[in-house]
């Protein structure tokens, strides 16, 4: 059995870039979307950006996002 060499910080871990996506997402009521999956898709991915990003834009972003 080893023993480490170093201690872990103390504290909740740090926040990864795709926990910052997935809180806003899930603020913006987008939380059960696939966003990965969505990403790949540059179009589609940027109209669900803008839609988040945008407060004028209505939260029904329609059939663009989801088919």
């Amino acid at each position: 059995m080893g023993k480490p060499k170093v201690k872990r910080p103390l504290g909740k871990p740090r926040r990864r870039w795709e926990d910052n996506i997935k809180m806003e997402l899930q603020e913006e009521g987008f939380g059960g979307m696939e966003w990965i999956e969505m990403a790949q898709v540059r179009d589609r991915w940027r109209a669900l950006v803008n839609a988040v990003m945008n407060p004028l834009v209505p939260r029904n972003v329609g059939n663009y996002l989801t088919s």
